[in-house]
């Protein structure tokens, strides 16, 4: 939404809204106790000497405090304080912007912190993170797998709280555990260390497990990156056709091959593909495209919504490419027959993902595409 849309706090300045719903929300939950002390908590020193992470945390914590500082609060202060605490033994205390005095008062902010970093989840719509938040229910309900069986939408209504809804990516047998990913899967070396200082464990999931037994990965060079994405395309089209069945078949990768598999590579690839594809070198997007799609079916379990997501790019892209007019009839048939592919898998994914964030999004790309190819309407597709 466009800041001249936008209604701004004239209390204080500093809080945008959607709407009026929204904001009427707020100020019943949490804001009207934080209106008039926000900008000078915002210009004190303590605040600006903290780093940009920490700062975003004092204002939740500040929230969180605020929100509980109500006698009809106490219940959900003890959803909270239920959790486990993360593993940091003296968590830092936080600049508040305000000071409870009821309900929260007796529970020591510190003690909220704690169980910030280890029980938030990442708001996101259409897979695009814009906010964290404290879901307590689905703390306690739900462990970690970097291989999960389930995924976490939100649903965002104007003049409501985003609502958290679990979606099962696959048919989940009588007593199996459902299991939600804490972090990217394909953070595949970072999230070791992130699961030992922020949550207190060390993940021994199926992938973990496999992982650990391939091999270290070490950190490729920028300059192999070429003959990389190549490799790991040759291996996928030859071996498991995803993450789950690469764990069950124990088919670990070359040791050629085993380098894609780090993320500084991964995140690499996935920005020559964005780059290729809005400058208009679709050979090349197509070419990336095609090697990132093979790491993702390694990586993530079957219908993953991140498959999905890359799946509608590529078909964008190849669409976009034969409206370019750069090709030959032969190729062009090719890449038709590419978008399709890429298209139908990709409603296949979403559609089990379903509805989420705000509206329009995939699901409407997706429609509008299948309409265009219907119909070989020659027009581009929004990249």
């Amino acid at each position: 939404m466009s800041s001249s849309r936008l209604r701004k706090c004239t209390g204080c300045g500093e809080y945008w809204y959607c709407g009026a719903a929204c904001q009427k929300k707020q100020w019943e939950a949490h804001h009207r106790r934080v209106c008039k002390r926000i900008a000078r908590y915002n210009a004190s020193v303590a605040v600006q000497a903290l780093a940009e992470h920490d700062r975003l945390d004092a204002l939740l914590l500040s929230h969180v405090v605020a929100q509980l500082d109500d006698e009809t609060s106490a219940s959900e202060a003890e959803r909270i304080m239920a959790l486990l605490p993360g593993p940091i033994e003296n968590p830092p205390s936080l600049p508040l912007v305000y000071t409870p005095s009821s309900t929260a008062a007796r529970i020591s902010p510190v003690a909220l912190y704690a169980r910030f970093g280890n029980n938030n989840f990442v708001l996101h719509s259409h897979l695009t993170t814009f906010a964290h938040g404290v879901f307590p229910q689905a703390s306690r309900y739900f462990n970690h797998s970097c291989m999960p069986n389930a995924a976490a939408k939100y649903a965002l209504r104007t003049g409501e709280r985003p609502r958290m809804e679990v979606v099962a990516l696959r048919d989940v047998a009588e007593g199996e555990e459902i299991c939600l990913p804490y972090l990217d899967p394909a953070l595949l070396q970072s999230k070791k260390e992130i699961f030992k200082y922020s949550y207190g464990f060390e993940c021994r999931c199926p992938s973990c497990l496999f992982f650990d037994k391939a091999g270290k990965v070490t950190e490729p060079r920028s300059e192999e990156d070429n003959e990389l994405a190549k490799k790991v395309l040759r291996f996928y089209e030859s071996g498991p056709c995803d993450g789950l069945a690469l764990v069950k078949l124990n088919h670990p990768p070359p040791a050629d091959v085993l380098p894609a598999f780090h993320e500084s590579f991964i995140m690499r690839l996935s920005q020559t593909f964005r780059d290729a594809s809005h400058d208009g070198l679709y050979a090349k997007a197509l070419d990336s495209g095609a090697s990132l799609l093979a790491l993702y079916r390694l990586i993530y379990p079957p219908n993953y919504p991140q498959i999905g997501m890359h799946l509608l790019e590529l078909a964008k892209t190849s669409w976009n490419s034969i409206v370019a007019g750069e090709v030959d009839r032969e190729t062009e048939e090719r890449r038709k027959t590419l978008c399709r592919g890429y298209l139908d898998e990709a409603t296949r994914i979403l559609g089990i993902l379903g509805p989420e964030g705000d509206k329009d999004g995939p699901l409407v790309e997706m429609s509008t595409l299948h309409q265009i190819l219907r119909t070989d309407n020659s027009s581009i597709v929004g990249r």
